[in-house]
């Protein structure tokens, strides 16, 4: 064999996957068509990040006087800020190469073709391993919807190419996540936003207040919010594209613009992977697994985006990553996986993990609720925060922590202190014998758990 493991697919599940199997003694290779990063630091999380970082600085300069301060001439460069943003990129690719050096993986550059659970065609060559581990990620999904393929319609890919897009006027089809980040981006470097969500509420996945608290200040900002929509197809105007849609109510309504985003998701990226007559299971595309992230092909082992009924999150794909390669080194499995954090990178920010309020009462769980909101919080008053809440759940039988929903200041960053007590079996009296300092954003997390009251 020449390797133990060949990795086909070098973004946060493949390369993290690779490093780790490598570091385990692993002899590994990764096949890679693209750039090493793959979706997520390429053309999803890092450079939309890079964009709301850049966005939201420059939202702050424009009310710098309300802090005492002058800021003559406040402006934005905008292929400036795709400078930076490439440059983040370009930086974070560099260390991934740095990585595989240090740790002696095989950099594959092409299109890997599977042709037996052994054997991986790519580049003009053939290579064998022991076992292989499909990481290919997932590209953005385009619906079925009448004008779909008209130009102009644009995918999270389009907006992030090098040079990136600059709009007057933007509709988003879909109030997800890329959504509402796209919208948070564009509305703040002055772009007119619409956003078309056939779900009743924005982030339809999350904790309901979360979602009626964001559309809420999407309203004050500025973002029309279509909510509870059926899109009949999008057509050309004057503007641009018109999305022609009818409301909750079944009124007939379009929203113009200069583009349209399709937002609705993303899907497997599998197609020609496999030899014919090498039929993996799979569900719409993607790769069935069993427990241990093995498909129907023994030795053949798939995470991330590529599986089916996978949650997309870029620490999902790399936590099954490092889960496969300990099991194929034959220890245990680092990473718990039960309990998932999921980050949205608005203003304010967004997270959550365990179950929700709602979710608790539908399984018939009886819960303690405590939440505490922001205005309370000297941090946020001093930074001039906007509406925001901490919310806890524990189990009422014994009071442990079983669900966290964070909009506020810093969510992202507090929300993993939550995802540690949650999955080492906190519970409430642990939360309120820690001492929180004073003033931050996490003292919130203290006044929710006095709060939490019988729900």
């Amino acid at each position: 064999m020449d390797f133990d493991l060949i990795v086909i697919g070098a973004g946060p599940g493949g390369y993290v996957a690779a490093e780790h199997a490598a570091a385990l003694g692993l002899k590994t290779a990764v096949v890679e068509q693209g750039e090493l990063g793959g979706a997520c630091l390429n053309r999803g999380c890092m450079p939309t990040k890079a964009l709301l970082h850049a966005a939201g600085r420059y939202s702050e300069l424009l009310y710098a006087d309300s802090l005492g301060l002058r800021a003559e001439s406040v402006g934005f460069d905008f292929p400036a800020m795709q400078a930076y943003k490439n440059g983040v990129v370009e930086q974070l690719r560099a260390g991934v190469a740095q990585a595989f050096k240090a740790r002696k993986i095989v950099h594959i550059a092409g299109r890997a073709k599977v042709l037996s659970p052994t054997k991986i065609e790519a580049g003009g060559a053939v290579y064998t391993a022991k076992n292989l581990l499909i990481a290919t990620g997932a590209v953005p999904a385009r619906p079925p919807i009448p004008g779909i393929d008209l130009s102009g319609v644009l995918t999270s890919d389009d907006l992030l190419t090098p040079e990136g897009r600059a709009l007057k006027s933007l509709v988003i089809i879909g109030g997800g996540v890329i959504g509402v980040e796209f919208a948070s981006v564009y509305r703040a470097l002055g772009c007119s936003v619409t956003i078309v969500e056939a779900a009743p509420r924005l982030l339809p996945a999350m904790d309901r207040e979360i979602s009626q608290s964001l559309a809420m200040l999407f309203k004050k900002r500025g973002v029309e919010v279509a909510a509870g929509a059926q899109i009949v197809g999008i057509e050309p105007c004057e503007a641009g594209l018109a999305v022609v849609y009818q409301d909750k109510k079944g009124a007939d309504c379009r929203a113009e613009a200069e583009a349209v985003l399709a937002a609705v998701g993303r899907r497997a990226e599998t197609a020609g992977l496999f030899a014919e007559g090498l039929d993996p299971l799979c569900e719409r595309g993607a790769l069935a697994v069993n427990e241990r992230f093995e498909t129907s092909i023994p030795g053949v082992y798939a995470v991330g985006d590529a599986v089916a009924g996978n949650i997309q999150l870029a620490h999902v794909a790399s936590a099954q990553g490092i889960a496969v390669v300990h099991r194929l080194a034959g220890k245990p499995a680092p990473i718990g996986l039960d309990c998932i954090p999921a980050c949205v990178y608005t203003d304010p920010e967004i997270a959550s993990a365990g179950v929700t309020e709602e979710q608790a009462k539908a399984a018939g769980t009886p819960v303690l609720v405590g939440k505490a909101t922001t205005g309370a919080n000297g941090k946020s008053l001093v930074e001039q925060q906007e509406r925001g809440f901490v919310k806890l759940v524990f189990r009422a039988e014994d009071e442990a922590l079983i669900g966290a929903q964070l909009m506020c200041p810093r969510a992202t960053d507090l929300i993993a202190a939550l995802v540690l007590a949650i999955v080492n079996g906190a519970d409430r009296s642990g939360l309120l014998r820690t001492m929180f300092p004073h003033p931050t954003f996490s003292e919130s997390i203290g006044q929710a758990a006095e709060a939490a009251r019988k729900k």
